[in-house]
């Protein structure tokens, strides 16, 4: 594969990604691991995109003790097109990218888009238990000891009240980003979404 282009093959339909070296430059990968990267991608994806069920499907093959429908489901509303309800290469890239090698800041906000469900830009307690809820049933027989059936519930209510520091029953991006920065494990804990490929 030369650096600047694909093979004639890799996607026979629809879409056919920008050149390595300007997904580079639009990105915090490197080359190396793009290709890479664009390999599964395409084994996954041979049409170029992504739409929702096949992501739940992909996204489920690395969760195999779980259940990653539901949780897969808000991470795709966080990085689908909203006008095709698919996701392509760049798109994919690009939120890999902020996610992984982001900014605290950037974290921060997919973080905040994850959990606002309904995207009204608040998070409330019921879209915060919704989200946590999938990420149990994501982890189900990974935990030990296994999860009590209110552990979700439990956690959302131990940790909602101080998020929400004005008691109005919605979290923002600011209270979120207030709590985090008080918590320096939670901060490290960012970094973790770097993976190394």
């Amino acid at each position: 594969m030369a650096e600047e282009e694909y093979p004639e093959a890799a996607l026979p339909t629809r879409h056919r990604p920008e050149a390595l070296s300007a997904l580079a430059r639009s990105s915090r990968f490197t080359t190396h691991e793009i290709k890479l990267m664009y390999r599964g991608f395409k084994q996954e994806c041979p049409s170029g995109a992504v739409d929702e069920e096949a992501f739940k499907n992909i996204f489920c093959q690395f969760f195999p003790l779980g259940d990653a429908t539901q949780y897969a489901h808000y991470v795709f509303n966080t990085i689908k097109h909203k006008q095709s309800g698919r996701v392509n290469f760049e798109e994919f890239l690009g939120i890999l990218s902020r996610v992984a090698r982001g900014s605290v800041q950037e974290k921060l906000s997919w973080v905040f888009a994850l959990y606002d469900v309904d995207g009204d830009g608040r998070i409330s307690r019921a879209e915060m238990l919704s989200v946590v809820q999938a990420i149990y049933e994501l982890l189900g027989r990974a935990v030990a000891p296994p999860a009590h059936p209110t552990a979700a519930k439990d956690h959302v209510d131990r940790i909602f009240h101080l998020i929400d520091t004005n008691a109005d029953g919605v979290v923002t991006p600011d209270e979120l980003a207030r709590w985090c920065s008080r918590d320096p494990a939670l901060l490290r804990s960012l970094d973790t979404l770097d993976t190394v490929l």
